[in-house]
């Protein structure tokens, strides 16, 4: 082979095109789109650096109990929530799950639309099912899927009470 051909060989190789599905993109994100992204992206940040920041410096962010936990001596739907998603933000996100595993579940989405946010504010990729996902999906139906959710979680810290208590 001679060396041209070995040179082409390597650029082919080396430059190898980023494959993503047409159907994933639109096309260029206008400057509304990236500002409300960069707006949302901004405001998760701040959102998980203030519960980092929470936690690495032992800062209570509850100052009062649980009534219903006092009252009932059962923890409540929320009971958690706010110690899982210290632990999330401080990555510990197998212990953010044993601890309240809706917490951590709502965290990992918030994490994933903070990175499309990301993408769509620096780079202007839009992608295509995000306007399907909101003409496709009420908001009655994300409403449910969030109570199902945070009755499931309830449900996990319940039944881990009601094997304590036993």
């Amino acid at each position: 082979m001679q060396i041209s051909q070995q040179l082409n060989k390597v650029k082919v190789l080396c430059r190898a095109p980023l494959k993503v599905s047409r159907r994933l993109l639109t096309g260029r994100a206008s400057f509304r789109q990236r500002l409300t992204a960069g707006l949302v992206f901004l405001v998760l940040a701040v959102f998980f650096g203030f519960l980092w920041l929470a936690g690495h410096y032992k800062i209570g962010l509850w100052p009062l109990p649980c009534g219903f936990k006092q009252r009932y001596d059962l923890p409540c739907p929320g009971c958690g929530v706010t110690t899982s998603v210290m632990a999330f933000a401080q990555g510990k996100i197998f212990e953010s799950f044993y601890i309240q595993p809706a917490a951590a579940l709502l965290c990992c989405v918030l994490i994933v639309v903070a990175f499309l946010a990301f993408l769509i504010a620096v780079f202007g990729v839009y992608f295509s099912f995000i306007n399907r996902f909101f003409a496709e999906v009420k908001v009655r139906y994300i409403i449910l899927a969030l109570i199902i959710i945070v009755a499931a979680g309830w449900a996990v810290t319940l039944s881990r009470a009601l094997a304590a208590n036993n």
